[in-house]
């Protein structure tokens, strides 16, 4: 089976799915997408959560909490929202595997560095051994594979991230990641009659 995760650096609840996903990586190939949730969200017409400001609070506050009981460590950057261009870029150089998104996933949110310029990402790049960083995230190829990543979740049909993508089927956000799992395990538990029927529900009422 096809796994697809799609994801960006600003998001905490992708760093709060990112031990689930090592974890799966262990099991089977997870193919990791950068993806710009800003272009999803454009694409799509839909506001960011940080951008309703009574639900930039509480999704905050609530990601604090869930990495809390969780035992993972959590510390915002200086600045959210951020612009994550320079850290996908980064980790597409890089090789878009577990190491280089462990590394920048670490230097945001674990340690709770800035994120939103190479200079600033510096130390992640020596890391990984990547010599000169403005060059490599500058790089056309490294540009056209964001951009074909964001094509690829365009066309599955992503409305957000962290997305996990199972042969198509779209499991959306950090709390779905058991529901994924379910399916994976079952694939047949997706068309069971009752999931099949809920996904087709006509619609009653919408606003102009």
């Amino acid at each position: 089976m096809s796994v697809v995760w799609y994801f960006d650096f600003i998001s905490p609840f992708a760093w709060l799915q990112w031990p689930h996903i090592k974890a799966l990586a262990e099991e089977r190939p997870v193919t990791l997408r950068p993806v710009l949730l800003a272009g999803v969200l454009d694409r799509v017409g839909q506001k960011g959560p940080a951008e309703i400001p009574a639900k930039r609070e509480f999704i905050y506050r609530h990601v604090l909490w869930r990495a809390r009981q969780a035992g993972y460590p959590l510390h915002f950057p200086p600045r959210h929202p951020f612009n994550p261009l320079a850290a996908l870029r980064l980790c597409i150089a890089a090789g878009s595997g577990v190491p280089a998104t462990e590394a920048i996933f670490d230097w945001i949110w674990g340690q709770g560095r800035e994120g939103d310029t190479i200079e600033a990402l510096a130390p992640v790049a020596t890391g990984l051994g990547i010599a000169e960083p403005a060059a490599a995230v500058a790089d056309p190829a490294v540009k056209a594979q964001l951009k074909a990543n964001f094509e690829a979740a365009m066309a599955e049909g992503v409305f957000g991230v962290p997305t996990l993508s199972i042969d198509g089927r779209l499991f959306w956000g950090s709390d779905a990641h058991d529901f994924a799992l379910a399916c994976l395990r079952d694939p047949d538990l997706w068309e069971e009659a009752e999931m099949h029927r809920v996904a087709h529900l006509p619609v009653g009422a919408s606003r102009l």
